[in-house]
């Protein structure tokens, strides 16, 4: 059931006082025009009628108390059960959408929840991505105020297949929290393990509280900007045009930062009632909560540069000129013809060959066995394929149509850049073949990634 994300604190932390900024305040402005050296991506600016729900094409609505196989209550306690009804979510008329949750007579909440559908929102390799929106928090405080829990975010793509159960590693961007109407806004970056880690889960790795006078009562911007172009590697937090908050990739180790970051991000928003971020500032919803204030959202767009910065590029291993060690580790980008595939950034270093689905495969050149004594081979995978998408991995000699010497069956892995190692058992093998690794899914989707292979002894 859903992302066990977000900002847990376990105690107040002290206020910090923004630099003021000029932003606009009223009702309804366009989409801004992307920054230097981006491009709009992504953007919706809720023109629908009044009482209209939204594009399906562009969001998906989350329904119920969690993602089906997922953790209850969303994985944060929170109260409320999410629904699809223009009740709770929907177009005002006047260029926003509404997100707005109700308390029934039995004393039961409702919200909206909602994503989009896209989850390839990323930063390439030397690039920028950008993930915006101008919204207003609910216009309640005080007692009246207690449990709401309003919030702009983004998660992994990873999470998306197996009901965010791969939560916190997969990263979690948190854009604009705010709870019990604090005229605040807190942000953070979910990563690593949970509880504990390098990333200090179940709180994540936090700005603490910010100030944010007047977000109840006005629209204000928040936005993220994950950027590859400089050394380190940096996540930065803005509120109203003000970077206020920034994580460099040196403060945690390279490959839970990578597993956080080096991927597609899909967006979320939301308004949740109760649950452990509320119960750490005062607790609710209680009998004096309010009942339908809602969140206002009049623009979210993405935007993203291409490459070209000052990340170095990561190493590409080419074809050697002469025979290979097949007891040695063969990268898969060094192969001497593919068919179906893609090298890509590996999170592990260097590159990987991804987007791998059925009928795909690798060839490489004369690899020397020696006199015998293979016993199996091993394969560095990985895979964020869906529900029910797996295939197999198979090693053919001289031949894609000759019969396979080994083989093994994969299926997700929990992450595009969740690497494993899987061995499979080979026939013995001498001398010095062409090496075919082949592909073969009963699906039309990718299914895995590969680093590398290696034959041992």
């Amino acid at each position: 059931m859903a992302a066990p994300r977000r900002l847990l604190a376990t105690g107040a932390a002290a206020l910090a006082v923004l630099a003021s900024v000029t932003f606009v305040n009223s009702a309804e402005a366009a989409v801004p025009t992307p920054p230097a050296g981006m491009s709009l991506v992504f953007s919706d600016d809720f023109t629908g009628a009044a009482g209209t729900g939204l594009n399906r094409s562009n969001w998906l609505y989350d329904i119920g108390t969690g993602y089906p196989g997922g953790a209850a209550n969303w994985g944060t306690g929170e109260i409320e059960t999410m629904t699809d009804s223009t009740a709770n979510v929907y177009q005002d008329g006047g260029g926003n959408l509404v997100i707005k949750p109700i308390r029934d007579s039995a004393g039961r909440w409702t919200s909206g929840r909602v994503e989009t559908q896209r989850t390839d929102f990323a930063a390439p390799s030397g690039g920028k991505v950008r993930i915006e929106a101008r919204l207003q928090q609910p216009n309640v405080s005080g007692a009246a105020a207690a449990g709401y829990w309003p919030a702009f975010w983004a998660l992994g793509d990873a999470a998306r297949p197996v009901g965010a159960t791969n939560w916190p590693g997969i990263g979690e961007w948190d854009i604009m929290e705010d709870i019990n109407g604090r005229s605040s806004v807190f942000a953070a970056l979910h990563c690593g393990t949970n509880p504990g880690g390098v990333c200090n889960e179940t709180t994540g790795l936090t700005s603490g509280e910010r100030a944010c006078s007047g977000c109840q009562t006005g629209f204000h911007t928040y936005a993220i900007e994950f950027d590859r172009s400089t050394s380190p590697e940096q996540l930065r937090w803005y509120l109203d045009g003000n970077n206020y908050f920034t994580l460099n990739s040196s403060q945690i180790d390279a490959t839970t930062w990578n597993n956080a970051t080096h991927h597609g991000m899909f967006v979320i928003l939301n308004v949740a009632m109760g649950g452990g971020f509320p119960a750490a500032f005062g607790g609710g919803p209680t009998s004096a909560t309010q009942s339908g204030v809602p969140m206002l959202v009049d623009y979210v767009a993405v935007y993203q540069s291409s490459g070209g910065g000052t990340t170095t590029p990561p190493t590409t291993t080419p074809p050697p000129t002469g025979t290979r060690d097949a007891y040695s580790v063969i990268q898969a980008e060094s192969y001497n013809a593919s068919a179906g595939v893609q090298v890509e950034t590996c999170s592990e270093g260097g590159q990987d060959v991804g987007y791998i689905g059925n009928g795909d495969w690798l060839r490489f050149d004369n690899v020397n066995f020696g006199t015998g004594g293979v016993r199996d081979f091993v394969a560095r995978v990985a895979s964020g394929a869906g529900s029910g998408v797996s295939g197999l991995v198979e090693v053919r000699l001289d031949s894609r149509g000759n019969t396979p010497i080994g083989s093994f069956a994969l299926g997700s892995t929990g992450g595009w850049q969740t690497w494993t190692s899987i061995p499979g058992n080979v026939s013995n093998v001498t001398g010095t073949h062409t090496v075919y690794v082949t592909f073969t899914s009963g699906q039309p989707a990718d299914f895995m990634n590969l680093n590398w292979i290696q034959f041992r002894r």
